[in-house]
């Protein structure tokens, strides 16, 4: 029969990492006698970082002493004890190949129920001294799990672990982990694990977005993220015309210097160009493609911003015959291909994305149920205000509102609510940040699905950064402190930043962080993917082998360095 060895407890510290500081409760020490354990912790516990830790889903960490034994071998150490790897519980038993989802144990006076693995935390790594532990936990297949407490009790070391009721469909804790993280995944499982209910919403959805994309593709990979793009690197393409739309828009159509055909964007995706002649090094932007999806070539639309290097220079200098590099349509900012009703909002250069949307619902003949709302300041900041009124004509079940901030004030809670959307609707916003955040919250106050509200976000994406707490304090993206390396040009696009590589850093995210480039990570260790970065074009090489491979043309950046010259799409 199971044990429970060591009811482990810690409440959240600060602790210096890196040049940051993380607040993080991962260190958990033993206590003696009773302990109380409630549904959403254990009395003297907490965590740092409720988004990825704790809650009722993952109420209690449990961890074995078997799996302790393993890694005192495996990493050659002896110094390994009770919490040491941030679990409530070590138990004797319940190994993970051999607990399952849903599985139900009772413990002293309490009862549980098992929710999902571990989740993988560079944390762990600081904890341990070892960076790789979130990776070395996977591909070890002994991941522990959480509980989720079912009926409130006291309990302590000692107590025997009785399971009172087995998991549906019986899928164990280590391979419903190798689901989600490891290649060579099982597509029956998959269908299977999506139908248990003990599982954590978060984990299923991941794994209802595989089978989603194995239902469509016929491939079954990781959950799916953006598309491939049409070409690598970037090609000459050159300006078939221009157009002012108002006196601070321009739009650029672009054409293949041969007139070959180019391929066919999705609608709601940006370009990514490269103007040498408008600085050194050679500055790196990107549009969202304005124009029909289902016409030849693409047509950009750029506001000419105070400080914009390749904004004003494109105002200057874009005339037919112009040059431009250009790499392929991408993004995942797509409108996907569905007949429930459409809401659509953008705000002043915002449009330009939604305004391709419009394109392919009116070349298509959708009759879908359409809601447009733009705001801009005035009429003559109105950028395509005839283009948009010919569009909405063509489609039956449209209907369109302008909202013109000088005079009327800006959107708010009040006006979305009152436009009676369905909730089945999906919707698409694109414009300044704080605009999205408000807009968002009036669409879920309408009755919106929060999944069915899609965001598109001007330059670098917010960052996520489990647990670090003096992110708001983190300046514009720069150069890296210290002697400028001599190694590969490094381009972050979305902050427009040219650094050179230096092997003074461990990867690309080491770097990112030392110039703060909003970046995304939760392992740092080439397991989680959540760092995963488009490459626009140049090389890069793994200096660490990540679990499983990202998608083509996508690179790991905490466990990569450039090989060649890259653009990263960050």
């Amino acid at each position: 029969m199971a044990t429970l060895v060591s009811v482990n407890v810690g409440m959240p510290k600060h602790v210096p990492w890196k040049n940051s500081t993380i607040l993080t409760g991962i260190w958990k020490m033993p206590v003696a006698g009773p302990v109380m354990v409630r549904r959403l912790n254990i009395d003297g516990d907490g965590q740092g970082d409720r988004t990825g830790h704790g809650g009722e889903q993952r109420a209690v960490m449990v961890y074995q002493t078997e799996s302790y034994r393993f890694w005192r071998e495996y990493l050659d150490r002896d110094d390994l004890s009770p919490g040491d790897f941030g679990e409530n519980f070590t138990v004797s038993g319940l190994a993970d190949d051999e607990v399952c989802i849903g599985d139900h144990y009772r413990i002293g006076d309490a009862e549980f129920e098992v929710t999902q693995p571990r989740v993988t935390c560079f944390r762990l790594g600081i904890r341990l001294n070892e960076p790789q532990m979130p990776k070395l936990l996977v591909s070890q297949r002994r991941p522990g799990f959480y509980f989720r407490v079912i009926k409130e009790g006291q309990v302590r070391a000692g107590d025997d672990v009785v399971r009172t009721r087995r998991g549906l469909h019986e899928l164990s804790v280590s391979d419903v982990d190798a689901l989600l993280y490891l290649p060579d995944r099982n597509v029956g499982q998959l269908r299977e694990i999506v139908e248990v209910p003990a599982l954590s919403a978060g984990w299923r959805q991941s794994f209802r977005d595989m089978l989603a994309a194995h239902d469509a593709s016929g491939v079954l990979t990781g959950p799916p993220v953006g598309t491939e793009p049409g070409w690598n690197g970037f090609r000459a393409l050159q300006v078939t015309a221009v157009h002012p739309e108002t006196s601070a828009v321009v739009s650029v159509w672009l054409q293949a210097q041969d007139r070959s055909p180019l391929p066919r964007p999705l609608a709601g995706q940006y370009l990514t160009i490269r103007v040498p002649q408008a600085g050194e090094p050679a500055p790196v932007r990107s549009y969202s493609i304005s124009g029909s999806p289902a016409r030849s070539g693409y047509r950009i639309s750029v506001k000419r911003e105070e400080r914009g290097m390749v904004s004003s220079w494109l105002h200057a200098h874009a005339a037919p015959e112009l040059v431009l590099e250009v790499a392929a349509p991408r993004g995942d900012f797509c409108l996907a291909d569905e007949t429930s009703p459409l809401v659509l909002i953008s705000a002043g250069i915002g449009v330009t994305p939604v305004l391709a949307m419009l394109h392919w619902l009116s070349a298509t003949g959708s009759g879908r149920e359409i809601w447009w709302l733009h705001t801009t300041r005035n009429r003559e900041t109105h950028s395509f205000a005839a283009e948009i009124d010919a569009l909405i004509a063509t489609l039956p079940n449209a209907r369109q509102q302008t909202i013109y901030t000088q005079t009327q004030g800006r959107l708010n809670r009040a006006t979305l609510v009152a436009l009676g959307l369905p909730n089945t609707a999906a919707a698409y916003l694109c414009g300044p940040t704080d605009f999205m955040a408000d807009v968002r919250d009036g669409l879920l106050a309408a009755g919106l699905d929060p999944a069915r509200v899609h965001t598109e976000t001007f330059g670098a994406l917010p960052s996520i950064h489990p647990g670090v707490v003096d992110d708001a304090a983190r300046k514009a993206p720069h150069p890296p402190p210290g002697p400028m390396g001599t190694g590969p040009a490094v381009v972050f696009s979305r902050s427009g930043l040219t650094v050179r590589w230096s092997p003074d850093y461990d990867n690309l995210l080491d770097l990112a962080d030392a110039c703060d480039v909003p970046t995304r990570f939760a392992c740092r260790s080439g397991v989680c993917h959540l760092c995963e970065t488009e490459i626009i074009s140049g090389t890069t090489t793994y200096i660490r082998e990540p679990l499983e491979p990202p998608r083509v043309g996508a690179v790991l950046i905490c466990s990569a360095a450039p090989e060649s010259d890259v653009v990263l799409d960050i």
